[in-house]
């Protein structure tokens, strides 16, 4: 009857031309993650001076995660859920919240009003986590992405005095890996972003400075290719090396008037010559 009644009165309003704010907003955020997106639509109620958890939102039953309709989330990738893998798609994302423990789902019957038509069979990943009590009461429901990392993620519910921390999870190395091989048989090859990649994720440093020198050879007035080679030369140990070619960039810096690709380029000489 509420599914009903809700939805009726939502059509009435739209039909008699009613501009009326949203008791429950709505909100839709859209995240990078590794290689993909991950989509979120929810709604945001307020606590209004009502208890929440164990009343409002009674513990052991199925909520939507906030208000109206159910709570979407989309992964164009799949992703590992507390170390489990969730294929890509788009769910439903309700929860179970009790004292101790919550239960989170990810389901398929992810277009619906409230809980109402939820089925455990359509259930694709499930997952338990301890809440954790807020230093902060949050008045307005929120979902926010936290500590994002090119492989690691956080999904954070807060609500009154509640918060659920989610862990995500991706690996995107295999598949860079196998982009930058398939790049470099190309006649435009990436030779900085690969040297990039390399750089940061630990790889080969003669593979990185070979790639840097290339990259360098047509960008020669660029600061900020003098910047990454000569960070690639000091982690390989070659400080002379690093030094010289950040005065290079700080030159070029200089000479075309970037603030920026200066205080880098300074600082990365005065790590040189530590």
């Amino acid at each position: 009857m509420l599914l009903v009644t809700a939805a009726s009165f939502s059509t009435q309003i739209q039909a008699q031309g009613l501009a009326m704010p949203q008791a429950s907003t709505t909100q839709v955020l859209t995240q990078n993650f590794g290689l993909g997106k991950i989509t979120l639509n929810y709604s945001r109620p307020n606590v209004k001076a009502r208890k929440i958890f164990g009343a409002l939102v009674p513990f052991g039953e199925v909520w939507r995660t906030g208000a109206n309709s159910a709570t979407l989330i989309s992964f164009t990738e799949d992703v590992k859920i507390e170390g489990q893998t969730l294929p890509a798609g788009e769910y439903g994302l309700f929860t179970i919240p009790e004292k101790g423990e919550w239960t989170v789902i990810f389901n398929k019957g992810s277009k619906q009003w409230g809980s109402y038509t939820y089925s455990q069979a359509d259930d694709v990943l499930r997952v338990k986590i301890k809440p954790a009590k807020l230093k902060e009461k949050a008045e307005t429901f929120s979902i926010l992405f936290t500590d994002v990392y090119p492989t690691s993620a956080k999904i954070k519910l807060a609500w009154d005095n509640t918060g659920v921390t989610i862990n995500l999870a991706t690996e995107v190395d295999s598949k860079v890996m196998a982009s930058i091989d398939e790049a470099m048989k190309g006649d435009k090859k990436p030779y900085f972003q690969a040297a990039q990649y390399y750089f940061e994720n630990g790889k080969d440093l003669n593979k990185a400075l070979e790639w840097m020198n290339k990259a360098d050879e047509g960008n020669t007035k660029a600061p900020w290719v003098k910047l990454w080679k000569g960070r690639v030369q000091l982690k390989a140990g070659d400080k002379a090396g690093a030094a010289k070619t950040a005065e290079e960039g700080l030159k070029i810096a200089t000479e075309i008037k970037n603030p920026e690709y200066i205080r880098l380029n300074t600082a990365l000489i005065a790590e040189a010559k530590k």
